[in-house]
C-alpha cells in the first residue's frame, strides 16, 4: 500500500504527503495565513471537510471565507447546530432535513405543537451557547445497521437512511452531544459559527408530501462577517415593504380567493391593466421581429403528451386527467395543458415547409396549469394558473446561432433595456431524466455554448439543470435590493422534432428535421408582475402605471376644467382620472402617494386663468412644477411612448 499520495494544488504544483493527510494540513504547510481563512477544501472538486483524510492521489483546492461555496457550508454547520439546541430543549424532537439554501438555512422538526417566536428567542440563545463550546464536527463512516442502532429513536432518520443504495456510503456528524446522518461537509468546529439570525418558523410537509405529516420548519441565515448579516437583515427588512402580497392588496392589483382555488389569480382592473401592457409591449415587439401569433386550445387529449414525452416524466406538476367528451370513445381522456409545445408543433406540422419557409416563429402568450403543490404556492410567485410568454422556433442547424443571437438581444431589450434590470446567464445542461441520445445532447449543447462564446458572454454552468428534452440557456434577474429571480429561458430541443416525425423540404429537395427552440422571455406573467411589483416597490414606470395622471381640482369653480383636461389626456392614450370627491387637497394628494400615482395635476384658480396645471411627481419633494397643459401632455405621452423608467 502506499505511504504518500500526490497532492495537486490550483498553481500546479505538487506536494508528496502521507497517506490519510487532511487538506487543513495542506492550508498549514503552504501559509499561515491560508490555514486561518479555510472552511473546507474541493478534493477531485468535491468539496469536503478540512479534517477529511485524503487516502489517494488527488486535486485539492482550499476554500476559504470568501469563497461562495464556504457559505454553504457555514450555513449547513450552522443548521446542524440549530439540531443541537432544539434537541437539548425539546428532547423527544424527530429531526428531518438541514440544508444550506439561498442565504440562509432550514431544519424541520416533528415537534407537538407549533414554533412560537419566543421559541425561537430561546432556540438562538441555546445555539449561542453550543456555537462558543467549540465543539469539533466529526465525521464517522458507518455501516448501516450501526446507523440503524444510532437512529433506532428517530424515525424520520430511518426513513431516510433505508433510502440509500447499498454501494452509498454512510457517514454521521457529531457535535458535542448531538449526532446525525449527514452528508457534510461542516466547519472544523462550532465556534467558527459566530453570525447568525433565525427568522421565523413555518409549517412544511414532511418529502414535500401533502399526505405525510406536517413539521415545523425553522428558517436561519448565516455569515462570516457581521457586517454581511446586517446588510442582509437590512435587505430582508426592505423586502418585506416590497412584498407583492401586500402592495398588491395595498394597490388593489389582484387577489387569491379559497371559492376559485389556491394558486388562481382573479386579476383586477389595475392589474389586469398591467398585464394587457406587458403582453401588448411583448407581442408588438414579437411582430416586429417576424413572429406569427398562433392561439392553441387549454385542454387537450392526453395522447398527445405522451407522445411528446411530458408523461409520465412531466405527470408530477399535470392535473388529473378528465373524462373523454360525450359521443368519444372512453378510451380518450383529456388533459389542461401545463405548456404549449407540442400544441405548436402541430401547427408547424399542419403544411408541408420548405428550407426557405424557415426559421418559422410561433408565438403565444397562453393560459397553461401546472398541479404545484400547494405548499410551494406563493402569491404571483409560484401558481397554478399561468399566463406563459411562450414562442417555439423551428429552424435548420444553420440558423440555430443566429436565432440564440436574436433571442439574447430580445432579452437584453426586455429585461435591461426596458425595465432597467442586471443579469446574469446560465447554461443549464443534461439532467438526470432526459430523452434521447447522449450524442444528440453532445451537439445541443455544443450549439448553446459556442453561441454564447461568439457573443462573447459570461455565463456559468448549471449542472444537471436543462429540460428532459434539451439543454437550455437560463437568465437570473438581479432587482433593486439584490435578489436574483429567474428570468427568460432559451431551450434548443432535438427531441420533439424527432418524435412528432417534422419535417422540411431541403434544397437536395429530401426531407430533414428541424430543430425546435423553446422561449419564454417574461416567463409566466404572474410571476413577471409579481417580480415587477417589488422591483419598483409598486412605482411602476408611467407606461406600465395602471392610473398615469389624477386631475385633483382645488375647489367645485375647477371641477368643469379638471374634467376637461382630464378628457383630454385621455384622447392621446393616458391613463387619466379625476378626483373631485368633498375632501381637502391635502388627503387627496396623500391618497395619490398612497397608490402610487406617477404624475398628479392639481387646478387651482391660477392655473385656471393660465391654461396649465401644477405637478407633483411621485417620490418627490412636495414643491409643484407648474407647466402648460400643453407641455405636461406632451411630456407625458413622451415618457410613455419611450418607455422611460424615469418621470424626470
Amino acid at each position: 500500500m502506499k505511504a504518500t499520495v500526490r497532492l495537486t494544488l490550483p498553481d500546479g504544483s505538487v506536494k508528496e504527503m502521507p497517506v490519510g493527510t487532511p487538506a487543513r494540513a495542506i492550508a498549514e504547510a503552504v501559509s499561515p495565513r491560508l490555514a486561518k481563512a479555510a472552511v473546507a477544501a474541493a478534493v477531485n472538486g468535491e468539496v469536503w471537510d478540512l479534517n477529511r483524510p485524503i487516502l489517494g492521489d488527488a486535486t485539492v483546492e482550499i476554500i476559504t471565507d470568501d469563497d461562495p461555496r464556504a457559505l454553504d457550508v457555514l450555513r449547513h454547520s450552522t443548521a446542524h447546530v440549530l439540531a443541537t439546541a432544539v434537541r437539548q430543549l425539546l428532547p423527544d424532537a424527530n429531526i428531518g432535513f438541514g440544508p444550506a439554501i439561498a442565504d440562509g438555512f432550514y431544519y424541520d422538526f416533528e415537534v407537538a405543537r407549533p414554533f412560537t417566536p419566543e421559541d425561537l428567542e430561546r432556540i438562538e440563545e441555546r445555539m449561542r451557547e453550543v456555537a462558543q463550546r467549540g465543539h469539533e464536527f466529526v465525521r464517522e463512516e458507518v455501516s448501516r445497521d450501526e446507523a440503524r442502532e444510532r437512529f433506532l429513536d428517530d424515525p424520520l432518520k430511518l426513513e431516510r437512511l433505508e433510502e440509500l443504495g447499498d454501494d452509498e456510503v454512510i457517514s454521521v456528524y457529531s457535535d458535542g452531544g448531538f449526532v446525525d446522518l449527514c452528508r457534510g461537509p461542516h466547519v472544523q468546529s462550532t465556534d467558527r459559527i459566530k453570525h447568525f439570525k433565525l427568522l421565523h418558523a413555518a409549517g412544511a410537509y414532511w418529502r414535500g408530501d401533502s399526505s405525510r405529516q406536517m413539521l415545523q420548519r425553522i428558517y436561519g441565515t448565516a455569515w462570516f462577517k457581521q457586517a454581511d448579516l446586517d446588510a442582509h437583515l437590512r435587505r430582508l427588512e426592505e423586502a418585506e415593504k416590497r412584498d407583492h402580497r401586500t402592495l398588491g392588496k395595498q394597490l388593489d392589483l389582484f387577489s387569491i380567493h379559497e371559492d376559485v382555488g389556491p394558486g388562481l389569480i382573479l386579476w383586477h382592473p389595475k392589474g389586469a391593466t398591467i398585464q394587457f401592457e406587458l403582453k401588448r409591449f411583448i407581442e408588438d415587439e414579437l411582430l416586429r421581429r417576424r413572429y406569427d401569433l398562433v392561439y392553441t386550445p387549454h385542454v387537450t387529449r392526453e395522447q398527445l403528451f405522451f407522445r411528446s414525452g411530458h408523461l409520465p416524466l412531466y405527470e408530477d406538476h399535470q392535473f388529473p386527467a378528465m373524462a373523454a367528451g360525450e359521443g368519444e370513445s372512453q378510451e380518450f381522456h383529456y388533459r389542461v395543458k401545463p405548456m404549449n409545445c407540442p400544441m405548436h408543433t402541430l401547427v408547424y406540422a399542419s403544411r408541408q415547409r420548405s428550407y426557405r419557409d424557415l426559421p418559422v416563429r410561433l408565438a403565444e402568450v397562453a393560459n397553461v396549469y401546472r398541479n404545484e403543490l400547494s405548499g410551494t404556492l406563493h402569491g404571483l410567485l409560484r401558481v397554478r394558473g399561468l399566463s406563459m410568454d411562450d414562442a417555439h422556433i423551428f429552424c435548420r442547424e444553420d440558423q440555430i446561432e443566429d436565432e440564440i443571437f436574436d433571442l439574447i438581444d430580445l432579452t437584453d431589450l426586455v429585461l435591461h433595456r426596458t425595465f432597467g434590470f442586471e443579469y446574469r446567464i446560465d447554461l443549464s445542461t443534461r439532467p438526470a431524466k432526459k430523452i434521447g441520445s447522449d450524442d444528440m445532447w453532445d451537439v445541443a449543447e455544443a450549439a448553446l455554448r459556442g453561441a454564447l462564446e461568439r457573443m462573447g458572454l459570461t455565463y456559468g454552468i448549471d449542472e444537471g439543470g436543462g429540460a428532459f428534452y434539451g439543454p437550455k440557456i437560463d437568465v437570473q434577474l438581479r432587482d433593486a435590493i439584490g435578489r436574483e429571480w429567474q428570468g427568460a429561458t432559451i431551450q434548443l430541443d432535438y427531441q420533439l422534432p424527432e418524435r412528432f416525425e417534422l419535417e422540411y423540404t431541403g434544397a437536395d429537395n429530401r426531407p430533414h428535421r428541424p430543430v425546435m427552440i423553446h422561449r419564454a422571455i417574461l416567463g409566466t406573467v404572474e410571476r413577471f408582475v409579481g417580480c415587477l411589483i417589488e422591483h419598483f416597490a409598486g412605482a411602476f414606470p408611467l407606461w406600465l402605471a395602471p392610473e398615469q395622471v389624477r386631475v385633483i381640482p382645488i375647489s367645485e369653480d375647477q371641477k368643469q376644467v379638471a374634467h376637461a383636461i382630464d378628457e383630454r389626456l385621455r384622447a392621446r392614450g393616458l391613463r387619466s382620472s379625476v378626483d373631485d370627491r368633498n375632501e381637502t387637497l391635502n388627503y387627496r394628494v396623500r391618497d395619490g402617494e398612497l397608490v402610487k400615482v406617477p404624475y398628479m395635476a392639481v387646478v387651482g384658480r391660477r392655473e385656471v386663468e393660465q391654461g396649465s396645471v401644477a405637478v407633483r411627481v411621485r417620490g418627490a419633494s412636495k414643491k409643484q412644477a407648474i407647466m402648460s397643459v400643453d407641455e405636461f401632455e406632451e411630456r407625458a405621452v413622451r415618457q410613455v411612448r419611450d418607455r422611460s423608467l424615469s418621470l424626470e
